[in-house]
């Protein structure tokens, strides 16, 4: 079971930038996919963002070109760097090692527990307006 650690939510204005981290154990981590999800209060934990080992990239059509996932191998953890941020990117952020995987054109919202294994505790972004 992979173990996931997220770090460096936080609070900021709108408009502000944010870089959150998730730290991964084991030995599999350049071969898996990762992916970002959050959670707004009184709503369903939606997917954000994912990275595929061979680096591809989706990003769900409400952070399109705000935000920029990526990946260190070498240090099993992948990143997602927030900008242009709005108070609608208020939440829980989650890592997770078992993404849903979509093409990068496609246009849909896709929602999950964001809980249990291959999950990791969350670290919360609240952007002020």
């Amino acid at each position: 079971e992979v173990q996931l650690v997220e770090s460096g939510g936080g609070s900021v204005q709108a408009g502000g930038s944010l870089r959150i981290s998730c730290l991964a154990s084991g030995s599999t981590f350049a071969s898996s996919a990762m992916g970002w999800y959050r959670q707004a209060p009184g709503k369903e934990c939606e997917l954000v963002s994912t990275i595929g080992s061979d680096d591809s990239e989706y990003y769900a059509a409400s952070v399109k070109g705000r935000f920029s996932i990526s990946r260190d191998d070498a240090k099993n953890t992948v990143y997602l760097q927030m900008n242009s941020l709005k108070p609608e990117d208020t939440g829980v952020y989650y890592c997770t090692s078992k993404p849903a995987r979509l093409p990068s054109h496609i246009v849909v919202r896709i929602t999950a527990k964001c809980s249990g294994p291959d999950w990791g505790q969350g670290t919360q972004v609240t952007v002020s307006s």
